[in-house]
C-alpha cells in the first residue's frame, strides 16, 4: 500500500518551565528544573510536598470565565496548548475541509481534581446528593478532544486514547496511522494532564513511586542518578498538528519534523513495575524502527521515558543497548523529565516536541541533576548529563511507558 507522509505543522506547549512552546524550548536549552513546594493545596502533612507545577498563569486569559467553568483543568490546559498550536500552523479554517480533520487527544487520568471536588463536597455534606450539573463530562478523560473539535469544527475522527503515561504518544501513533492510510488530512493531537491534588500525590505516594526530597526539590527528578528516589509529578500539556504531506505543501505551510515511524507494545508483566530485561522496551523500539523502515544505526537521539525510578531507569538503558548494540555509544540519550517532571499522560506530548525542536537547533537538551554515576549503568553511554549537547540531529526516537505495561514509540526525521 502506497502509505502518505505525515508531517508536523504546528506545535503548543504548556509545560512547568514554560507556557509556551518557546519558552519550554529555552527551558529545556538552559536546564530548567520546573519542580518546587506545592502551591495547589497544602501538602505539608504527605510524604511528598513538592511538583512540577504549571506556573503563571491566567487561563481567562485564553478561556472565557463562562466557558472554563465547565472544564476540568486538564482541558483547560489542553485548549491553551492547541491555541498555540492551531495559531502556530497557519491553518485558516475556511479552506479546509473539516470532515477530514480530526482530534485524537491523550490522557491518563482526565478530571481528577473535579472528581476528588465533587466526591469530597458530597461525603461532607448532609447525604443529600448535590452534584454539579457538569460533573461527568468535566471528569471523563475524552472530553477535551470533544472540546477541541467543537471549537475547531474538526467533524473527522475524534477520540481518546487512554494508557497510562503513554497516552499522548499513543493519540500521536493514532493520528499518524490515519492520516498516513489516507483516512484524514489532518489532526490535532497530543495529551494534557491536571493530577497535582491531593489524591493525586497521596496516591502516587502510597504506590511509593515519588520522589521524597522535599529538601531539595529542584534536584529531585535525576534520571540514571545512583540516588534517585521516584519521580516527580507534572502537569499541562502538548499540542502537534499533523498534517498530510501534499496537503501541508499545497498550503504553504511551515513544516517542522516528519513523522516516519511507530510502535507499540506491552509488557505483559507487571502492573507498574517495568519488565526487568526490557523486553516490552525493545519490542517497542524494534517496532517502531521497523515501521519506519530504518536501521538503528541512523538514530541520532533517544528521548528517553527515564522517569527517575530505580528500576523503569535500569530497564530502559538494558533495552536501549539490546535494540542498538554498539551503536548505543554513538546516540545522545537524555530525559527531559529530570527538569519537567512526568506529566503522566501528557508526557509524550512535550516530549515529541522536544525532539522536533531539538532536530530544529541541532542541540541535545540534557538529563539534569546527574551528581553519582551508577555503577550498574553502562558509563560509556552518553546519557547527555547537566550540559545541553549541540549535534546535528537527523533522526530522534521518543519513548513513553505507561502502567499496566503500555509502551510507545515514535521517529522524528529532520524534514529538508
Amino acid at each position: 500500500m502506497n502509505l502518505k507522509r505525515v508531517v508536523v505543522t504546528g506545535i503548543g506547549a504548556l509545560t512547568p518551565i514554560g507556557n509556551t512552546a518557546d519558552e519550554f524550548w529555552r527551558g529545556l536549552a538552559t536546564g530548567v528544573s520546573g519542580a518546587a513546594p506545592i502551591t495547589k493545596f497544602d501538602a505539608s502533612k504527605f510524604k511528598t510536598q513538592f511538583a512540577c507545577e504549571v506556573k503563571n498563569l491566567d487561563v481567562e486569559q485564553f478561556i472565557d470565565r463562562k466557558e472554563a467553568r465547565k472544564m476540568d483543568p486538564f482541558t483547560q490546559y489542553a485548549m491553551i496548548s492547541v491555541d498555540e498550536a492551531m495559531t502556530d500552523s497557519g491553518l485558516d479554517l475556511e479552506k479546509i475541509n473539516k470532515a477530514r480533520a480530526g482530534v485524537i487527544w491523550g490522557s491518563g487520568i482526565g478530571g481528577l481534581r473535579t472528581f476528588q471536588d465533587e466526591v469530597t463536597d458530597f461525603a461532607k455534606g448532609d447525604g443529600v446528593p448535590r452534584f454539579n450539573p457538569f460533573f461527568i463530562p468535566k471528569m471523563i478523560a475524552d472530553i477535551s478532544a470533544g472540546f477541541i473539535s467543537i471549537k475547531y469544527g474538526f467533524r473527522g475522527p475524534n477520540f481518546c486514547t487512554v494508557s497510562a503515561c503513554a497516552s499522548a504518544t499513543n493519540a500521536l501513533i493514532d493520528a499518524f496511522n490515519y492520516i498516513r492510510l489516507g483516512k484524514a488530512d489532518i489532526f490535532i493531537s497530543g495529551g494534557s494532564e491536571a493530577t497535582v491534588t491531593e489524591a493525586g500525590v497521596g496516591g502516587f505516594n502510597a504506590m511509593k513511586a515519588l520522589s521524597q526530597r522535599n529538601d531539595s526539590p529542584a534536584t529531585a527528578s535525576r534520571p540514571f542518578d545512583k540516588d534517585r528516589d521516584g519521580f516527580v509529578l507534572g502537569e499541562g500539556a502538548g499540542a502537534l498538528i499533523l498534517e498530510e504531506y501534499e496537503h501541508a505543501l499545497a498550503r504553504g505551510a511551515k513544516i517542522y519534523a516528519e513523522i516516519v515511524g511507530g510502535g507499540m507494545s506491552a509488557d505483559a508483566n507487571h502492573i507498574t513495575a517495568p519488565h526487568p530485561e526490557g523486553l516490552g522496551a525493545s519490542s517497542v523500539m524494534t517496532e517502531a524502527l521497523s515501521d519506519a523502515n530504518l536501521s538503528p544505526n541512523v538514530i541520532d537521539y533517544i528521548n528517553v521515558h527515564g522517569t527517575s525510578t530505580p528500576l523503569g531507569d535500569l530497564s530502559e538503558i538494558k533495552a536501549i543497548q539490546n535494540v542498538f548494540g554498539d551503536h548505543a555509544y554513538n546516540l545522545n540519550i537524555s530525559s527531559t523529565k529530570s527538569m519537567t517532571g512526568h506529566l503522566l499522560g501528557a508526557t509524550g506530548a512535550i516530549e515529541a516536541i522536544a525532539c522536533i525542536l531539538a532536530i530544529q537547533n541541532s542541540l541535545v537538551p540534557p538529563t539534569i541533576n546527574h551528581f553519582t554515576d551508577d555503577e550498574v549503568i553502562d558509563p560509556k553511554l552518553n546519557l547527555t548529563f547537566n550540559q545541553a549537547q549541540s549535534r546535528d540531529i537527523n533522526y530522534a526516537l521518543s519513548n513513553t511507558f505507561g502502567f499496566g505495561g503500555h509502551n510507545c514509540s515514535l521517529i522524528f526525521k529532520k524534514y529538508n
